[in-house]
């Protein structure tokens, strides 16, 4: 546990002195300020603007956060050879990938408070309230976030950031339209594409599931179960992400 916090916390360190992180966090405060002027120049609708705005900002920007960071946990290790030195150590390299995915979350989860404090704020401050539902899809973001950071982890592991930033926005998108790929595939006439649809559909993980900014806005109620499910989904795709990670990577040459 010493070797993974310690690997842990300098990839915090490391990460929170990223410029680009400090980039994406000032653009998503501003566009979230922005939701105010919005929200006044429709009629009836602000509270709904804002809290539109909000939730995608802190979804968006977190996404970019967790795959522009993500995507080089690794790879910047192997390119400056500082990974012999930390192998030379008696760490194992689970926990080099545990350590740099936990330092990640940590650096994701401070950003995704800043913005969730600044939007919280600002909806008080229009609304005089705060609904808990609004707490619930925060939190199911931050989840969704925790998901696509193991995925970008996961490419990093065998890959160069450039194909691991594309493969990981593609599973993003493609994660997002899931129930579409599901319908068109089963309207295919081809075989072929029914079973590749099927397949994605199974194989690539269903982020619908952590997508209530609908029910939120519209101030709907969660279907019966909707949040716990969703929590138990995503911490089980994590795990098995990190585990095949933790099984590539232990099977890498760095000769």
């Amino acid at each position: 546990m010493l070797k993974i916090r310690a690997i842990f916390i300098n990839t915090f360190r490391e990460a929170i002195r990223d410029k680009i992180l400090y980039n994406l966090l000032i653009f998503a405060l501003l566009i979230i300020g922005c939701s105010i002027l919005l929200g006044t120049l429709t009629i009836g609708e602000q509270q709904k603007i804002i809290k539109d705005m909000g939730l995608a900002s802190i979804s968006i920007f977190g996404t970019l956060i967790a795959v522009f960071i993500g995507i080089g946990l690794v790879y910047k290790e192997i390119d400056r050879k500082t990974i012999y030195n930390i192998f030379s150590k008696p760490v194992h390299r689970y926990q080099f990938i545990i350590g740099k995915y936990l330092g990640l979350i940590l650096t994701l989860f401070v950003n995704v408070l800043i913005m969730a404090v600044v939007f919280l704020s600002i909806v008080y401050f229009m609304d005089g309230v705060v609904g808990f539902s609004l707490i619930q899809a925060i939190f199911l973001i931050f989840l969704e976030l925790m998901l696509i950071t193991a995925v970008a982890l996961l490419f990093s592991t065998f890959t160069t950031p450039t194909l691991s930033a594309i493969f990981t926005l593609a599973i993003y998108v493609i994660g997002h339209l899931s129930g579409d790929l599901k319908v068109f595939g089963a309207k295919a006439e081809q075989v072929w594409v029914r079973y590749v649809t099927q397949f994605l559909y199974y194989v690539i993980p269903n982020l619908e599931n952590f997508n209530i900014k609908g029910l939120v806005v519209y101030n709907l109620s969660l279907p019966d179960h909707f949040f716990l499910f969703s929590f138990l989904y995503g911490i089980l795709y994590i795990c098995i992400v990190l585990f095949f990670s933790i099984f590539i990577f232990e099977r890498r040459n760095f000769k």
